[in-house]
């Protein structure tokens, strides 16, 4: 891959991690609710699970969708659900008592996660079928670990700001409203992919 090239993949990069979505999301609010300590394997499963769904899906599923699209439609749909879903469970967490209330997610499970993520499949499919301009392993691979190195930084950061908020947040009722906040940007983050 040229220098040019890689300048192109890294800024697609940059962009589509550092910008809002559902991972980022999630991580703020990891953060602002339990602190950055406790919010590294979420860190973690984002990061290296989402750059396995790149080798995966430049790998074979774009071959799966081109030729079965009413796949990719329905799991839009599914994704979709599950994050008005996670919404719904963000809105409704108890603003009492943080630390014990609410729960982390787990690596697997932050991992796992990038396969309902909608932002997540646009921005692998986007990157495979634009970026990997070798067309073939290697230029996966390079996608692939582009992602994994700007994403520590993007999700640390996240989650930094989400663990300032602590302060702001000591108050039940501060913590009621940014929760109301966060679940209100998740769903309003999926709205680009209903439309």
């Amino acid at each position: 891959m040229e220098l040019q090239q890689l300048f192109a993949l890294f800024t697609f990069v940059l962009v589509s991690t550092a910008s809002p979505g559902p991972n980022n999301i999630m991580l703020m609010t990891s953060g602002a609710n339990i602190g950055f300590l406790r919010t590294i394997p979420h860190m973690l499963g984002v990061t290296f699970g989402f750059s396995f769904m790149v080798v995966l899906v430049g790998v074979g599923l774009m071959n799966v969708f081109s030729l079965y699209p009413i796949l990719h439609q329905i799991l839009n749909i599914v994704c979709i659900a599950y994050l008005f879903y996670l919404a719904w469970k963000i809105a409704r967490s108890q603003p009492s008592d943080n630390e014990t209330i609410y729960q982390p997610m787990s690596f697997l499970s932050a991992a796992n996660f990038q396969w309902v993520n909608p932002k997540a499949w646009t921005m692998a499919i986007t990157a495979v079928s634009v970026y990997n301009t070798m067309a073939n392993w290697q230029g996966i691979a390079i996608v692939s670990l582009m992602f994994a190195l700007v994403n520590i930084p993007s999700v640390s950061l996240w989650t930094y700001a989400g663990q300032k908020l602590q302060i702001w947040l000591s108050s039940p009722q501060r913590v009621k409203w940014f929760n109301y906040s966060m679940s209100g940007l998740l769903a309003a983050s999926v709205l680009p992919m209903v439309i």
